[in-house]
């Protein structure tokens, strides 16, 4: 089921499906979210919990025992509940129950929280473990924004691009995406800047670390734009559909990596997971501003 909030400057749609992103509209009716189009991309802004990306053979062991996780996790294949709703605020709420042991032997309640503050999107993520042991897990975000934004503009008018000069590392992928351990210097236009044109994405997601922590999707000869500031994350991710003409973008702030390259990652050995201690709870918040 959708929910909806809204103020003066935008209406933001989201369904309890994975509690993901339906639309973003401006007051005048633009929508900024990418819609899906099963030909190129069914999704449109999933939401990433307690792993981001590919588990290598889709598995991973903790604690001596083995478990099987799809990619970026259980929330996108998982209905959460709306705990709470008003004009410009929704939470939507996951308990850990058999579903999820399942896949990741935890007690925990996830909250995801979307508030309007002005013309920006706030997204505010919380887990808390109900457990004794620690918890490792990762989160983040994958919202597409459609490029180009205005009519009479194409794909190639536009660009990322960093509020500051930066000289930030592309993470190394194979093939399968899988971590290589071979990262390299990622040069940017005038250290701010990445031209956007469809062959960027062939070779799959651009991920870098060391970057600045918020970007945007603009164009000189356009007046729209969206800024997505992620202060917690240490990665950012940009993707779309590899070999196609796709027409969108997305933003991904990712607290983590995938696994290594022919290794099955030991929970609580992997550096960059987060690890929560039993009745402690963490929280780490996101934003997307729509001009």
């Amino acid at each position: 089921m959708n929910y909806t909030i809204k103020n003066k400057y935008l209406e933001v749609t989201a369904s309890d499906a994975g509690a993901e992103l339906q639309s973003v509209k401006s007051a005048d009716g633009t929508e900024y979210l990418w819609q899906a189009d099963p030909e190129i991309w069914h999704g449109k802004a999933p939401n990433i919990f307690p792993y981001v990306a590919r588990l290598t053979e889709g598995r991973y062991t903790l604690n001596g025992r083995e478990y099987n996780m799809k990619i970026h996790g259980i929330l996108k294949y998982v209905t959460l509940l709306l705990e709470e709703h008003s004009d410009t605020s929704m939470t939507f709420r996951l308990d850990s129950c058999e579903e999820t042991r399942e896949q990741y032997p935890f007690e925990f309640t996830y909250r995801i929280t979307y508030a309007l503050e002005g013309r920006t999107l706030v997204t505010t993520t919380s887990v808390v473990n109900h457990g004794t042991e620690r918890m490792y897990f990762a989160v983040g975000g994958h919202p597409g924004f459609n490029v180009p934004l205005e009519d009479g503009l194409g794909f190639d008018d536009y660009y990322l691009e960093f509020d500051q000069p930066s000289h930030p590392y592309r993470v190394g992928f194979t093939d399968t995406c899988f971590l290589t351990g071979c990262d390299e210097l990622y040069p940017l236009e005038d250290g701010r800047r990445i031209p956007l044109h469809h062959d960027l994405f062939d070779h799959d997601a651009v991920v870098l670390k060391h970057a600045p922590r918020c970007v945007r999707i603009a164009s000189d000869k356009g007046t729209r734009s969206v800024t997505v500031c992620y202060p917690d994350f240490q990665y950012i991710g940009f993707w779309h559909m590899p070999h196609k003409e796709a027409p969108y973008v997305c933003i991904e702030p990712w607290s983590s990596l995938p696994s290594r390259d022919g290794i099955v990652e030991e929970f609580s050995q992997q550096s960059d997971l987060f690890g929560l201690d039993g009745g402690k709870r963490f929280e780490t918040t996101w934003t997307i501003e729509i001009q």
